[in-house]
């Protein structure tokens, strides 16, 4: 393995924006038929070092080497000629035209092309790399999903036969099967000898997939890692300079009454829900993929109405038919999917924090300008949310610095109850920590939590009692003394509650 030809090798490369050093004297080696991760928290250099190699930037200073070559990239038409692509996590998709034309939009040119051999081409093209029944060649690029969407991208990588291709978060839209049929790709990529470089914050693939890791922080080389040397909490620590136990730190706070408690609550998505939790407590649910967890928090945030049973928040009994009966309630909901269902991307930071607060900063019909700054002030000091301004574009934001946001708004209208989904999801560890950071605080302030989550050690780490869901009931409830992870799927594959 540590043989493999160097195809590309970056040395001391370093770049700055204005007073801002975003690479200071990074390297990084991409071998033929190996792939190599490129890890680091959110802000620790990966994007600027991808764009660098895609040619959308020129370095500062430093040496770019293809096959013991120095190559200075002008501009991406200059990497893609060496041979070099990036796979963006955000795909650039034409809406008009069909799969087999956003595929090969680079090498059909300007003149008139045979429509059915174009067609043809891609059928096979697909069904080389295993994706013939997940797409189909004929579909116009307004019609595909999130994940059809990144297959596309892939493609127009791999059809351009590069020596070196460049990964960026693939599978954060893809499903399980979609991410069967890349990891699939990407070995074959490597069996052809093409060198890959794979950027992910998701260690079980990196521990699947990678033969080594090359890890940054705060845009500097931390160093290069074999995979077979080495283990997850190493490499955390290599992110973020700390030992992976200090991330669920938690330091139980004092319990008061009930808050939340649902009663034999059912609807389409779940049935016969029993739930309490007191100020302070931070509830965990836990569950397997479908088992309804995230329908239980949109239950319980009035996106699902209620058929049966009653919520009551602080002894009253709330009739919670829509988000607004929820908020009125004092319960507030950062789902799952937040770019989706909870941002306005291209709005600001301070426009996404007071957007369910405008009525208590309006005088008369006219929201206070000067009262949005100062909100957003607050909880961009609070939270400490990393950006230039209040003003900046929520979309330009980390996903961890966007999560804050979520955070942010919920805060301001003084809730009750938080409801969290997923609430660390694709952003990196060191985030992780500050969010784990932020429950803790809230717990300790009365807030009564939920915390939902696919992550087994995070439900373990943050929760005082954990609910498990099973078919849209809870199967099981666990004091954090008496669960553990086989505790856990236990309750989650309880064939009694599916059946």
């Amino acid at each position: 393995m540590t043989h493999e030809p160097i195809a590309l090798r970056a040395t001391g490369i370093t770049k700055s924006f204005g007073p801002v050093r975003a690479l200071r004297g990074v390297e990084l080696e991409l071998r033929s038929g190996e792939v190599t991760a490129l890890m680091g928290e959110n802000g620790a250099g990966k994007s600027t070092l991808l764009k660098i190699l895609n040619g959308d930037f020129r370095p500062d200073d430093g040496v770019l080497s293809i096959d013991g070559v120095p190559t200075v990239f002008g501009d991406p038409a200059d990497s893609r000629a060496a041979g070099l692509r990036v796979i963006a996590q955000e795909p650039e998709i034409i809406a008009a035209v069909s799969v087999a034309e956003n595929i090969f939009v680079g090498s059909l040119g300007s003149v008139a092309y045979n429509r059915k051999a174009l067609l043809r081409r891609t059928r096979d093209e697909l069904k080389r790399w295993g994706f013939d029944r997940t797409i189909r060649a004929e579909s116009l690029g307004s019609e595909l999903s999130p994940a059809q969407r990144q297959i596309v991208e892939i493609m127009r990588a791999v059809v351009s036969k590069p020596r070196i291709i460049c990964f960026d978060e693939p599978t954060s839209s893809l499903g399980d099967d979609e991410v069967t049929l890349l990891f699939a790709l990407i070995r074959q990529l490597q069996a052809e000898g093409i060198a890959v470089a794979y950027v992910s914050h998701r260690m079980g693939e990196i521990f699947k997939l990678a033969d080594r890791i090359t890890v940054l922080r705060d845009g500097s080389f931390v160093g290069t890692q074999l995979v077979a040397e080495t283990n997850h909490d190493e490499l955390v620590r290599m992110m973020v300079g700390r030992d992976l136990s200090q991330f669920f730190h938690r330091e139980p706070a004092p319990l008061g009454k009930t808050v939340l408690e649902l009663r034999n609550v059912g609807n389409q998505y779940v049935d016969g829900i029993d739930l309490t939790v007191r100020a302070g407590e931070v509830v965990g649910i836990a569950g397997l993929v479908g088992a309804g967890r995230s329908e239980l928090m949109k239950t319980i945030a009035g996106d699902y109405p209620i058929a049966s049973g009653e919520i009551v928040v602080d002894d009253r009994v709330w009739r919670i038919r829509q988000p607004a009966d929820s908020i009125r309630a004092g319960i507030g909901f950062a789902p799952e999917e937040r770019k989706a269902e909870a941002l306005l991307l291209q709005r600001s930071v301070r426009d996404n924090a007071a957007l369910v607060v405008l009525r208590t900063l309006s005088r008369w019909i006219f929201v206070s300008s000067r009262a949005e700054r100062a909100l957003a002030k607050t909880y961009i000091d609070r939270l400490r949310i990393r950006t230039p301004s209040a003003e900046q574009l929520v979309g330009n934001l980390s996903g961890g610095n966007q999560q804050k946001v979520v955070l942010a708004r919920w805060l301001a209208t003084a809730p009750k109850v938080l409801l969290l989904d997923e609430p660390t999801r694709g952003i990196d560890v060191g985030a992780k920590s500050e969010i784990y950071a932020i429950i803790d605080e809230l717990a300790h302030q009365g807030v009564a939590v939920i915390v939902v989550s696919s992550e087994l050690p995070e439900v373990l780490g943050v929760s005082d009692r954990i609910y498990v869901m099973a078919a849209g009931r809870i199967s099981g409830e666990l004091t954090r003394s008496e669960a553990s992870e086989e505790r856990i799927l236990a309750l989650a594959m309880d064939e009694d509650v599916a059946a």
